[in-house]
């Protein structure tokens, strides 16, 4: 029977829906591990973020030995005027690696520190013209819709703090068939010197990159520590 007191609950289901609450059941909380805030995204800890006073820890002399990262830049086969936008990008070590290799595109280096994008400001001079700082937001990389050929996140998607929101809009910013590169160290090898909860198993990415409508395209295993996996927004 259609009741006054039904009535009244479907009129508010979609003010309960557009009032962002529903979004709160992405997320659950529970007691912050030692390197985690205590926030679970489909059963996943998110992990603290490495601040700029560890950009050090990013341009170590050691780095491309230890990871590879000439070998991540060459399988991320991009084409001379891709947009590519670097998530995270921290103090440009990829911005600036990938730069030459898009001479007619550009490179998007996104950070939600400022004190990164400036030192990324000051590296590039008034040189490498195709890279441009973009201060984004905690939920937001700040990305117009349909334009981005390629998002490269090295490492850094684990410690999003709204992964969920993030997703959505990079999702939208992605052109169609645009992919995504997600880099992250292998969970599932122990003998990975990482702490864990900066760590994410490849079915644990799988599983977070199809919650926003994303298709596992391939992980090529060419790096000593870390996933390389590639998803891939549906073509229109």
């Amino acid at each position: 029977m259609f009741t006054l007191k039904r009535a009244l609950v479907l009129l508010f289901i979609p003010a309960f829906i557009g009032s962002g609450l529903a979004e709160e059941t992405w997320y659950t909380t529970t007691s912050p591990s030692r390197d985690g805030i205590g926030k679970i995204y489909m059963g996943r800890e998110i992990s603290h973020v490495m601040g700029h006073l560890g950009a050090g820890w990013l341009e170590r002399g050691t780095r491309e030995t230890e990871e590879r990262t000439d070998l991540l830049v060459n399988n991320l086969d991009l084409k001379p005027t891709d947009v590519v936008a670097d998530i995270g990008a921290g103090t440009g070590y990829f911005s600036f690696r990938m730069s030459p290799l898009v001479p007619d595109g550009k490179i998007l280096a996104v950070d939600i520190q400022k004190e990164m994008l400036d030192i990324i400001t000051r590296r590039k001079g008034d040189g490498w013209s195709n890279i441009e700082t973009v201060l984004g937001a905690i939920d937001d990389p700040q990305l117009p819709d349909n334009t981005v050929d390629l998002i490269l996140i090295v490492d850094a998607y684990h410690e999003f703090s709204h992964p969920r929101e993030m997703g959505e809009v990079m999702v939208k910013a992605l052109k169609p068939g645009g992919r995504i590169a997600l880099v992250e160290y292998r969970k599932e090898d122990r003998w990975v010197p990482i702490k864990e909860l900066h760590k994410m198993t490849e079915k644990q990415a799988k599983k977070e990159m199809a919650a926003l409508g994303l298709e596992w395209i391939e992980t090529k295993d060419v790096l000593p520590q870390q996933h390389l996996m590639f998803f891939q927004k549906p073509l229109e």
